[in-house]
């Protein structure tokens, strides 16, 4: 397998929440599968490339939920796979907060347009 990917999924996590690192991989977990599941439903083949080269994942971090939202927003408008999570507030954090985006799996190339500034988790 070359170190290269062409594809791949990245979890943008609002860092004004101040989530424990429990919660953190718990709301990454669920970003990571929702985003899959939307691009194996609309966008299969960037899912099984994806898959295929060892489902490369990219942890980022935005200082607050409007920016977070600003990126949903965005991905949405250039059509990549996403999920936005909205916590149920069973632990850390109140019902209804939004933690994450996820985005991808999606060529990289176009993630990176839309990702590509911001800073690693």
């Amino acid at each position: 397998m070359s170190d290269e990917f062409e594809y791949k999924q990245v979890i943008v996590f609002r860092m004004d929440l101040q989530m424990g690192k429990g919660k953190i991989a718990a709301q990454a977990g669920h970003a990571a599968i929702s985003a899959a599941q939307d691009a194996f439903v609309h966008h299969k083949k960037w899912w099984d490339a994806w898959l295929f080269e060892g489902q490369k994942k990219v942890a980022l971090k935005v200082p607050t939920e409007k920016e977070l939202c600003e990126l949903e927003e965005a991905a949405e408008d250039l059509g990549l796979p996403h999920a936005l999570i909205v916590d149920r507030g069973l632990t850390q954090i109140p019902e209804g907060s939004i933690t994450c985006l996820g985005i991808g799996p999606a060529p990289a190339q176009k993630i990176d347009r839309l990702t590509g500034q911001l800073k690693l988790l």
